[in-house]
């Protein structure tokens, strides 16, 4: 009986380990995709000719790396530019890329959920639409 209940451990661990592995968050400021592979960082008070400009937006990370966030709008990502943000999810190294659950935004020394879907499907409910 022990020897199966440890059997059925490894297993479960063993299975779970992947999901496990997955989740994460990655914490930086949102830029434009072209600025950062340009080397520069968007300019500060030029947000909305920025985002002109800019059709894609990734998680600049302080060493360096960016993250793309595929599930969220530009829009958002947008609101957000230059702002310091931990986005939540799934992250997929090999791709550079993060599947957020969470965005959360740093203002006045504390994190604020800016996003969830959770938020969104309730929104969806209160106006009615089928998301």
């Amino acid at each position: 009986m022990k020897k199966n209940a440890i059997i059925l451990t490894v297993l479960f661990a063993v299975f779970l380990l992947p999901a496990w592995a997955l989740a994460g968050s990655v914490e930086g400021s949102i830029q434009g995709y072209h600025c950062v592979t340009m080397g520069k960082v968007c300019p500060v008070g030029k947000e909305d000719p920025m985002i002109s400009v800019e059709r894609v937006f990734v998680v600049l990370t302080k060493g360096g790396s960016y993250y793309f966030v595929p599930n969220l709008d530009r829009a958002i990502l947008a609101r957000h530019l230059g702002e310091v943000v931990r986005v939540s999810g799934k992250v997929n190294a090999k791709f550079k890329s993060i599947t957020a659950n969470k965005l959360e935004t740093f203002k006045k020394g504390a994190w604020k959920t800016a996003w969830t879907p959770m938020d969104v499907r309730q929104l969806g409910e209160d106006l009615g639409i089928d998301i």
